[in-house]
């Protein structure tokens, strides 16, 4: 198969939502209907044993939550599917833009019971700073929630996007009875409690049609039409373009838990779903079909196989192909690697792979040598730019409960950091290393990642800091004038960049005030 067939039949998206909108199961679902597993695991249910499959971290386990990015590839109907759940919870949120950095469209969950949440708010912000295509998934249609014109509404409102719907609820709740596709004129009823494969099309060519009657009596039937010939009216069809440059999201209703809509989501995202698109290397584009293999690592996990004690470099292939056994150029260090093992992905479970192309995830085994960010091509100098660092809002300074453990600490910590899991400040005065995160329930995962992982024990005290503020000066005397003066105050992040840490809002304002030829960021990206 050529390079431009195999793109074609690629489709890489995350799935993004609020906490608890169900994205977690519907990732279940479409692995499901994709043939991937043959039985959807239980989030939350501690009288299931069987997890959800992209949740495979002890922690996710315990907490019934994603607390980092699962990448899952399969095959369905001829494509190859690169599905990434994404951590809901806000305080992971960084993880979640960094994922989106790497996939060519997105699936949205909506609760159809809370509507649109604060994290969904958040997400979409960084789907159209992309110009990111979305499809929004209404979930938990079993039960009573708002009306689905109200949601559309919501939806527009808030996440400041044009709907389009291309399905559409009959009932809700107890009255639910399935959903009629405005997209392909088939009905699908619902039955409760299917946990397996079950979602059946009736197709209505007519949907004046009696057998409409037949189907879900004539109260329903009426409500239906009567839906179908306004929303007709004021949507019309699809244009595939609105949805692809990231103005219109089209909307689907369903019950992920039991299985329905799911279908009918993958099979219409599918046929509108954009193939892998290019990438911006330096100052050029890169596109998919060229040559020449190129990709960016945007990932990092360690221990993922707690036998083996691993690290793993995720890596999106945006150009060419990938072979393994290949040596390829890695620009930051400047030199060429050869890349004698690569893998892909279910969740957890890995498989040895010879090549891989644009739109694939590809695990590459890793000592030490790749960080978030790194590019990898086949001799050419570009760095793919746009995962940057953020000013974290919450720090708390690392105490060694154990000093016997001491490597232990330092390794983990490093490794950790690496993965993007939160921040490391060492101040250049003392010993003193502050974590900072965007949320405290980070600083529990690392505890216990420290513990569990790696042997060692760690607290987290509190410190006065407001921000990390990465400092650089066009002029190297008044930087070091800066530097000499606020010496208890700066620190270093894990590459070596200078890092001013004010204490108080105002306080660093007078500081920008006194030193104005220096300049304070709040990215790591400048």
């Amino acid at each position: 198969m050529s390079l431009v067939e195999e793109i074609a039949k690629r489709r890489t998206f995350g799935i993004i939502s609020h906490p608890d909108a169900g994205k977690t199961t519907l990732t279940e679902k479409l692995l499901l209907f994709g043939g991937a597993i043959q039985k959807a695991g239980a989030v939350k249910s501690n009288k299931i044993d069987m997890h959800a499959r992209s949740d495979w971290m002890e922690i996710e386990k315990q907490r019934g939550i994603s607390v980092a990015t699962s990448v899952m590839a399969f095959e369905y109907e001829g494509s190859k599917i690169n599905l990434l759940d994404t951590p809901g919870h806000q305080d992971f949120a960084e993880d979640t833009y960094r994922t989106l950095t790497a996939v060519d469209s997105v699936v949205m969950v909506v609760d159809c019971v809370k509507g649109v949440e604060i994290q969904t708010e958040k997400l979409m912000e960084v789907c159209r700073m992309r110009s990111t295509p979305v499809i929004s998934f209404i979930n938990k249609l079993d039960r009573e929630g708002q009306d689905p014109y109200d949601l559309l509404d919501e939806i527009e409102s808030k996440l400041d996007i044009k709907v389009h719907p291309l399905s559409w609820p009959i009932g809700m709740g107890k009255s639910f009875q399935g959903v009629y596709s405005l997209y392909d004129k088939s009905l699908r009823l619902f039955k409760a409690g299917q946990q397996q494969l079950h979602e059946e099309a009736t197709k209505l060519e007519d949907i004046n049609s009696p057998e409409l009657e037949e189907l879900i009596g004539e109260k329903d039937a009426a409500q239906l039409r009567e839906d179908v010939e306004f929303l007709d009216g004021v949507y019309g069809d699809l244009d595939r373009s609105d949805y692809l440059s990231g103005v219109v999201a089209p909307v689907f209703f369903g019950s992920a838990i039991n299985n329905f809509g799911v279908k009918e989501l993958l099979d219409t995202f599918l046929r509108i779903s954009p193939e892998p698109k290019g990438r911006k290397l330096d100052e050029r584009d890169v596109e998919p079909s060229e040559n020449k293999f190129s990709g960016f690592v945007f990932k990092i996990h360690a221990n993922m196989d707690p036998k083996h004690r691993n690290r793993l470099a995720f890596l999106r292939v945006c150009s060419g192909k990938f072979e393994r056994g290949s040596n390829y150029f890695h620009t930051r260090q400047d030199k060429k690697f050869r890349i004698s093992q690569a893998t892909a992905f279910m969740a957890q479970d890995k498989e040895t792979i010879d090549e891989a192309y644009p739109g694939d995830i590809i695990g590459l085994y890793d000592t030490g040598h790749f960080k978030i960010g790194d590019t990898l091509t086949e001799g050419e100098k570009g760095v793919y730019r746009g995962i940057p660092s953020f000013s974290p809002e919450i720090f708390r300074e690392v105490i060694n409960r154990d000093a016997m453990k001491t490597k232990q600490l330092e390794k983990g910590l490093k490794q950790l950091m690496d993965e993007g899991v939160a921040q490391l400040f060492s101040y250049e005065l003392g010993a003193r290393k502050a974590v900072g995160t965007v949320g405290q329930l980070q600083f529990e995962v690392i505890q216990y990642r420290l513990k569990n992982e790696y042997g060692a024990s760690a607290d987290f005290a509190s410190m006065q800091l407001y921000k990390a503020c990465w400092i650089s000066a066009k002029d190297p005397k008044k930087l070091d004038e800066f530097l000499a003066s606020k010496q208890r105050h700066i620190a270093k992040d894990k590459e070596g960049k200078l890092v001013f840490m004010a204490e108080s809002k105002a306080w660093l304002q007078m500081v920008q005030e006194n030193f104005p030829d220096i300049d304070y960021h709040f990215t790591s990206e400048f």
